[in-house]
């Protein structure tokens, strides 16, 4: 296995890591406005290591490319939806949970 196979096998286990903790944060967070934060940062980060390590594997330089330009389509699209998601929260007198509200 040469350094560069092993560093896109860490770049893939990183990125899968941190879909894990993106999932595990939308089940295990106690409002909708924690687990949108969860859920758009943690996926992000983890496409973006994922995308990072195929990116050497790619067939051409547009190859690669392309897979920039879908990080950046799924980011821009990340982040609409999570803001509308917590617009939405907001507007049906959904509160952000606060410290005293801890049981």
């Amino acid at each position: 296995m040469s350094w560069l196979e092993m560093v896109q096998s860490v770049l893939l286990v990183a990125g899968v890591a941190f879909f894990a903790i993106g999932t595990l944060g939308v089940l295990r967070f106690p409002d909708v406005y924690t687990r949108v934060h969860a859920l758009t940062k943690a996926d992000n980060l983890g496409l973006g290591l994922v995308m990072l390590a195929l990116m050497p594997s790619a067939a051409s330089l547009a190859g690669a490319l392309k897979l920039v330009l879908v990080w950046g389509l799924v980011l821009a699209a990340s982040a609409t939806s999570g803001h509308l998601v917590a617009r939405r929260a907001r507007a049906r007198g959904i509160a952000p949970r606060t410290s005293h509200d801890a049981t």
